[in-house]
C-alpha cells in the first residue's frame, strides 16, 4: 500500500537538504484537529539552519511544495507545514487492497523462511489453571498469530511445569491422605487440596520437606512408583487444561515440559564444566555472575537434583538444535526477569552466539481484590470459572435484549471469552493489575464486545443490502471527513502489526481495532449507507466491507472471534 506519510517526507526532502527522509518521517505529526490537515511538519528544528523564524520557514516551504498526486493541499500554520491528503486516492488505495487481499489483508512475507519459538502458558501440573495464567496464555497466543501473519514459521511451546520438588510434596501428600477415585472425579481441586494440606502440615513437621525432596530424587532416578504417580498426576491435569484451551481456541505444537529435559541435563552440566564455568559453592554447583552484577546461577542443589535453570538451559539448546530459531520468545511474568537474565548470560558465557536471539517478554502481576493469589494457601480464581461466567453473563444479556435470538450459545462463547481476552490485551502487558469480576465482565466502553458488535453491525448492513460489494466504485464519494478517518485507520493496519511485532506488544493491535470501531461508528451514525443514490450506496458499502474485513483480521490476531450477529 502507498504510504502517504512517506510520500510527504519525500516531497519535503526535495526542499530540505540538511535532514534525511527518515529524520523527516520521525518529525511528521498528526494535527490535533482534522481541519488543520492530515499531517503536519514542524519547522522549529530548521530555525538555526535557515536562520529564520519557524513560521517564516513554514510559509516558504508551503509556497514551494506543489499539491499533486497524493497531496491535495499544503498550507502553513504557525511553525508547521500542514498537508491534506488526496482523500479519493486514499479511499481507492485502501479499499482495493482490503477487498483484494481479504483475510490476508495486513499480512506480509517479512518472516519468510525464518523460525520463531514462542514459549507461553506453561501451567504447573497438579495445580490450578488460574486467572494468573491468563496473561501468558493470551499474550503468547496473540504473538503467535502476529508473527504467523508476517510469514514466520512459529513453533508454539507449552513448557509445562511438570517436574521439580513440588512433585515430591504431592507424592508424599497423596500417599498420606489421597484417594485415587476422588482425585479422578475432580483432579485439580483435589490435588490442590493435597498440596495445601502438605504445606499446612509441614509447618509443624519440617521433616516432611526432606521426605518430599527424597521422593523427587527418586523420580529423577527413574523410581517406578514415583514415575507412575507423576505420570498419573500429569495425565489427569492435562485433561483439565484441555478444557480451558478449548474455550480459548488455543493450540500448541509442543507440550515438552520440564520433564522432557530430564535426560538432557547431564550434557548441559558437562558443557558448562568443560568451559570452566562451574564452581562449587556450599555443596551446590553454580556459575558465578558477580562481574555482571547478578547473583550466581544455581545449576544443581546439594543433593544433586536439578533446578529451573538447568532445565531451561537444556530447553534452549534443544530448541536451537531442533528449530534453528531466529528468535526464541519466553512469555513469562516480570518477577522472573532475573532468572532470564542469568539464563541468557550463562548461554552467552558458554559460547553460544545465538544467546542474543533469546527474548524475555515480561508482563505484570495479577492480584485478587482480597489479596495476592497463593496456591499454597488455596487462594485462587480458576480461569475456567472466569471464562464460563463471562459466557453465562453474555448469554443472559443477549436473551434479555432478544429472547428469540438464534445461536445464543455459540455467540455467547465468542463474546464472553472475547471480553476476557480483550481486557488482558487492551493495556501494556507490563502493568500490574487487580482482577475484578465486575470490570472483566463489563461490556461498556472500550471493550471486546464493543468491537465485536461493530463487526456484527457491518455484517447486518451488508446482509440488508443484498448485493455484491465490489471495489469498482466512485472514490470521490468517499472523500468526506468521516470516510477518510475510517480509511486512514484501516490503512495503518500493517504498520500496527509490525509495531506490535517489534515490541512484542499485542495491545497495539487492540488499539487499532478500537480506533477503527470508533471511527466507523461515527461514520455509520452520520452517513446513511443504504441510500437511493446507487453510486453513493455502492461506495459506502465498499467502505463497510473494508471495515468489516479489517476488524475480523484484527480480532483474529488477538485470538478473538468476529461474530456476524449479536
Amino acid at each position: 500500500m502507498q504510504d502517504f506519510k512517506v510520500a510527504i517526507a519525500n516531497c519535503l526532502k526535495e526542499k530540505i537538504e540538511d535532514l534525511t527522509v527518515d529524520e523527516i518521517l520521525g518529525l511528521i505529526e498528526v494535527p490535533p484537529n482534522k481541519e488543520m490537515g492530515d499531517y503536519a511538519f514542524p519547522c522549529f528544528k530548521l530555525a538555526k539552519v535557515f536562520r529564520k523564524a519557524p513560521n517564516m520557514i513554514a510559509e516558504d516551504l508551503s509556497s514551494t511544495i506543489e499539491a499533486s498526486g497524493v497531496i491535495s493541499k499544503v498550507m502553513p500554520l504557525g511553525g508547521y507545514v500542514n498537508f491534506f491528503v488526496n482523500k479519493s486516492q486514499l479511499a481507492e488505495t485502501v479499499i482495493k487492497e482490503v477487498l483484494t487481499q481479504k483475510e490476508k489483508y495486513g499480512h506480509s512475507d517479512l518472516g519468510q523462511e525464518k523460525s520463531v519459538v514462542i514459549d507461553f502458558s506453561s501451567p504447573n501440573i497438579a495445580k490450578p489453571f488460574h486467572i494468573g495464567h491468563i496473561r501468558t496464555t493470551v499474550i503468547g497466543n496473540s504473538l503467535y498469530k502476529i508473527y504467523d501473519s508476517q510469514g514466520y514459521d512459529v513453533v508454539r511451546v507449552n513448557h509445562l511445569g511438570d517436574y521439580g520438588t513440588q512433585f515430591g510434596k504431592l507424592i508424599v501428600a497423596f500417599k498420606l491422605w489421597g484417594d485415587k477415585k476422588t482425585v479422578e472425579a475432580n483432579p485439580i481441586p483435589e490435588l490442590l487440596k493435597l498440596y495445601v494440606q502438605f504445606h499446612d502440615e509441614a509447618e509443624s513437621k519440617p521433616e516432611m520437606e526432606d521426605e518430599a525432596r527424597a521422593w523427587f530424587t527418586k523420580l529423577e532416578n527413574d523410581d517406578e512408583e514415583a514415575k507412575e504417580l507423576w505420570k498419573w498426576f500429569r495425565d489427569e491435569s492435562l485433561k483439565e487444561f484441555a478444557r480451558v484451551y478449548d474455550l480459548l481456541d488455543i493450540q500448541f505444537d509442543s507440550y515438552a515440559g520440564e520433564s522432557f529435559y530430564s535426560d538432557k541435563m547431564d550434557d548441559v552440566i558437562k558443557l558448562i564444566n568443560e568451559k570452566g564455568l562451574l564452581q562449587e559453592s556450599q555443596g551446590t554447583n553454580v556459575v558465578d555472575l558477580e562481574e555482571f552484577n547478578m547473583p550466581p546461577a544455581l545449576i544443581t542443589k546439594t543433593d544433586g537434583s536439578t533446578l529451573y535453570m538447568t532445565r531451561d538451559l537444556a530447553a534452549a539448546l534443544y530448541r536451537k538444535n531442533n528449530y534453528d530459531f531466529e528468535k526464541c520468545i519466553y512469555v513469562v511474568g516480570s518477577q522472573q526477569s532475573l532468572h532470564f537474565q542469568q539464563l541468557f548470560k550463562v548461554l552467552e558465557l558458554v559460547g553460544f552466539e545465538w544467546a542474543k536471539d533469546l527474548v524475555h517478554v515480561p508482563f505484570g502481576m495479577v492480584a485478587l481484590e482480597e489479596g495476592t493469589m497463593s496456591t499454597r494457601k488455596g487462594r485462587v480464581v480458576f480461569l475456567e470459572d472466569v471464562l464460563k461466567q463471562a459466557i453465562e453473563k453474555t448469554k443472559e444479556t443477549m436473551l434479555a435484549k432478544n429472547p428469540e435470538a438464534k445461536n445464543v450459545d455459540e455467540i455467547a462463547k465468542q463474546v464472553g471469552v472475547g471480553a476476557v481476552v480483550f481486557q488482558e490485551l487492551s493495556n501494556s502487558r507490563i502493568k500490574d493489575y487487580t482482577f475484578s469480576w465486575e470490570r472483566t465482565l463489563s461490556f461498556e466502553g472500550e471493550t471486546g464486545p464493543y468491537v465485536q458488535y461493530t463487526h456484527a453491525r457491518c455484517c447486518a448492513v451488508l446482509r440488508k443490502a443484498e448485493q455484491e460489494v465490489t471495489a469498482d466504485v466512485n472514490y470521490e464519494l468517499l472523500s468526506n471527513g468521516d470516510s477518510a478517518e475510517v480509511l486512514k485507520v484501516i490503512g495503518s493496519f500493517n504498520k500496527s502489526i509490525l509495531s506490535s511485532l517489534r515490541r512484542n506488544e499485542p495491545h497495539i493491535v487492540t488499539r487499532f481495532v478500537l480506533d477503527l470501531a470508533q471511527a466507523f461508528n461515527k461514520f455509520y451514525h452520520d452517513n446513511p449507507i443504504l441510500v437511493d443514490d446507487v453510486e453513493l450506496r455502492n461506495a459506502r458499502l465498499a467502505l463497510v466491507e473494508a471495515t468489516r474485513q479489517s476488524l475480523e483480521n484484527g480480532l483474529s490476531l488477538l485470538g478473538m472471534q468476529a461474530p456476524e450477529r449479536m
